[in-house]
């Protein structure tokens, strides 16, 4: 035994060495990646696709919820009716509790960290301590045959035992009541929420992960439960609903689903405002105007109704609430199918809202269709819920211009691109289903890349992001500072650049730069296509992207998803050459010129001011001092025309074709690997870009070179001219060598004009007084 140990520990401390005195064996950037894939499987195939014993379970869903506005509490009753599709037996179930997040003993608040400094807001304190009574309060849980059931609650999980165990291709059913009190978002944040508005007293209920919701189990993960943090969002199931949201009134409810009963809880007017709105393509038609929504602000209702809702084949439920709604709607047709695009705001989001929400959901679905499959649901709503969360067919967005109606710059963009955005989570990840409590990137920087897409549709003239100078920055940051992309959600450094526009940036440089955007566009949609209503993980994606395209991408996933590596690639010399053309009379006459025009040591120009002995006696003169080697004779010529016989007419051709060769030398400063482009600007005014392949770097991941050649006269060279890969460092990026400066800006002795006001409030108060001055004018009146 003791022998037999000290060999194994010998054996393991060789290949140790043996891979320490080889290290491109492990580190070659172009290595492949069967290390960090999966092996494929009969569930999900090494081309990336579900595989044919792929399977996955399904959780429908019953509701009753009760909305209680005076005292901000929802309560509920579900019957989960769950089918086991797996090849394996449960003997239990685990369903997430994502309100026990705000529970008072909730480990988000405890493994908060922080520190005090000399200035300590009251909101830093009050975060210190979760006085907010959150959670759900669970009243049962009860099997079909309404008897009791043992479950176990783990903080944000709750283990639910099965009286039998549920063998494959059987189902379960059992029911769960619970409340909880909702959350004031504008004071204990979160994704869903109410917000309430003072001056009129009324609240706007953004509902989500209000109902306890099973958990995935899959070939992957088996059971996902990992717990929730704040972060990490949500890993889901596919499945039926029928929700009934009991609300006062006079409230206007949005919600995942169609509306199964409008005569019971729409006016006459309403449903034909409804019914006009479904045949307008164009624009907009209200069905619950602004100045209706004023009238039902002015009092409470102290009624109910019941508004219900059928949704299918969707991952979770959500829903919004209030008496403040405005509502508008117009239609998308698809393929013979119309979309109801609709909008539901307070007057507070006016004119903003009512000027572009809807035209942006509309959009979004035209856009993302295109990209991907055609919407499969009969709605989309956008609700101003002063977040940007999204559900499907629902999601909560912000963006509300100031009392006087006007806004800024960034707060109108701001509001279309959030919409575009959490619109475009429909498609990612309520259809194609990833799980977002591991993998926040494969639907937030999916979803970015798409939504910058999207927004340049809109209107090209505005910058949408995922552009690579927007991530230099951060990628450039200490190593220590970051993390790699594929890094669980809650772990996550920096999770916004990480996992929105670093994936995201990574997307567009694929489509724009290394795989062309016919290549990418297909592989994309194939990859959206093979996993609609499905759950991919993140190799499922690398290899459709590479199977769809057939395109080797392991160095990139490999770099700029596993790595913290940057894009730093320095010109480190350029040579200029010529080729001797071996023609006398050429050659000779570019010699003279250059010994002509070389500059002449000091020395040199005082002693010829002075008159030298060989000048005074000349008998001193022999052949050398007449003698020129750069004059041409006959044997020169004769020389030069036996050369020329031993060349083809091709190679006589390139030896007179006056080229410039240029041999270059690259480091690759930053780790990753990428492309190398060069613009060449020439003498005459004219410029070239070259694209040289990213497997130059296969085989010295470090340093290349490579010689280019042109007939006209290189001036300047610069490296990645159109800033398409992200370097983090442009000051090593041009021949003859150049510095890029920072920007700093100067602010002490000034102050921002006009006192703080935005753009559309300083041209009305500009067009105020011209109106004014005119007025004095025509009055006769000097200023």
């Amino acid at each position: 035994m003791k022998k037999t140990g000290t060999l194994l520990f010998l054996g393991m401390m060789a290949a140790f060495i043996l891979n320490a005195q080889n290290p491109n064996l492990n580190y070659n950037k172009f290595k492949q990646l069967k290390e960090e894939f999966p092996t494929p499987n009969v569930y999900r195939t090494a081309s990336g696709a579900p595989g044919h014993e792929y399977y996955q379970q399904k959780a429908d869903y019953k509701m009753d919820i009760r909305l209680d506005d005076d005292n901000q509490k929802l309560y509920g009753t579900e019957t989960i009716t769950y089918y086991n599709n797996s090849p394996d037996v449960l003997t239990y179930l685990w369903v997430q509790l994502d309100q026990n997040m705000r529970a008072k003993d909730s480990d988000t608040y405890k493994i908060r960290s922080g520190e005090l400094n000399d200035r300590v807001s009251f909101r830093q304190l009050s975060r210190m301590e979760n006085r907010f009574d959150g959670g759900f309060k669970v009243e049962h849980v009860k099997n079909a045959g309404n008897q009791d059931m043992t479950y176990l609650i783990n903080k944000t999980m709750m283990r639910i035992n099965l009286d039998q165990p549920l063998n494959p291709g059987e189902n379960v059913s059992f029911s769960i009541k619970w409340w909880y009190n909702i959350n004031n978002h504008r004071v204990q944040g979160g994704r869903s929420g109410f917000e309430h508005f003072a001056e009129d007293g009324n609240n706007v209920y953004n509902i989500a992960q209000f109902f306890p919701r099973m958990a995935v189990y899959n070939d992957v993960e088996g059971w996902q439960h990992k717990q929730f943090l704040g972060s990490g969002e949500f890993a889901l199931v596919f499945g039926d609903y029928e929700v009934s949201i009991t609300v006062p009134s006079d409230h206007i409810v949005a919600a995942t689903g169609e509306l199964q009963n409008p005569k019971e809880v729409l006016t006459a007017t309403q449903r034909k405002r409804l019914a006009e709105a479904r045949k307008s393509t164009k624009t907009p038609v209200i069905i619950a105007s602004q100045e209706e929504a004023v009238e039902r602000e002015k009092s409470k209702a102290s009624d109910t109704k019941t508004w219900t809702f059928k949704a299918s084949t969707v991952r979770d439920f959500a829903f919004a609430s209030s008496r403040k709604f405005i509502w508008d709607a117009m239609a998308v047709e698809q393929n013979g199918n119309t979309i109801m695009a609709m909008s539901a705001y307070p007057k507070e989001g006016n004119p903003l809202w009512g000027k572009y929400s809807t035209r942006v959901v509309a959009h979004t679905i035209e856009v993302y269709s295109r990209f991907t499959f055609d919407y499969p649901y009969p709605v989309a709503w956008s609700v101003d819920g002063s977040m940007g969360m999204e559900y499907p067919m629902i999601c909560f967005n912000y963006g509300r211009p100031e009392k006087d109606g006007t806004y800024s710059q960034r707060t109108k963009y701001g509001h279309i691109g959030v919409i575009i955005h959490e619109v475009g989570h429909n498609y990612f990840p309520m259809i194609v289903n990833s799980d977002e409590r591991q993998w926040t990137w494969m639907d937030e920087g999916i979803n970015s890349f798409l939504d910058a897409v999207a927004g340049q549709e809109w209107e090209t003239d505005y910058s949408w992001g995922a552009r690579p100078s927007g991530i230099t920055r951060y990628m450039s940051m200490p190593k220590d500072r970051l993390s790699p992309i594929m890094t669980n959600s809650e772990s996550a450094m920096n999770l916004g650049p990480n996992a929105y526009t670093k994936p995201a940036t990574g997307l567009y440089i694929l489509r724009e730069t290394i795989m062309g955007r016919e290549l990418f566009d297909m592989a994309f949609k194939e990859y959206a296509q093979r996993w609609m209503f499905k759950h991919p993980t993140p190799a499922d994606f690398f290899r459709t992207m590479e199977d769809a395209s057939g395109v080797d991408l392991d160095w990139f996933w490999r770099g700029w998803f596993y790595s913290t590596d940057n894009v730093d690639i320095a010109i480190d010399e350029v040579k200029w050459m010529q080729p001797n053309t071996k023609n006398p009379e050429v050659e000779n006459a570019i010699a003279r010129a250059k010994r002509d025009a070389a500059p002449k040591y000091i020395g040199d120009q005082r002693f010829e001011e002075m008159e030298s002995l060989v000048e005074r006696d000349t008998t001193m003169r022999d052949f050398y001092n007449s003698y020129d080697p750069l004059d041409v004779n006959i044997l020169d010529k004769k020389e030069y025309e036996s050369y020329l016989n031993t060349l083809n007419e091709e190679e006589k051709e390139f030896l007179n074709a006056g080229y410039n060769f240029y041999s270059m030398k690259f480091s690759n400063v930053g780790g990753m690997v990428m492309p190398i482009i060069l613009e060449f600007k020439f003498v005459d005014g004219t410029s070239e870009i070259v694209r040289v392949p990213v497997e130059i770097w296969r085989k010295t991941n470090d340093k290349v070179s490579k010689v280019f050649y042109f007939k006209k006269e290189v001036e300047q060279i610069i490296l990645d001219p159109l800033e398409e890969t992200a370097d983090t460092d442009r000051n090593n990026n041009y021949w003859p060598p150049r510095a890029e400066p920072t920007r700093f800006e100067l602010f002490k002795s000034r102050s921002r004009r006009g006192g703080g006001e935005n753009p559309m409030q300083r041209a009305k108060r500009a067009q105020e007084m011209e109106k004014k001055a005119g007025d004095n004018k025509s009055g006769g009146k000097k200023e």
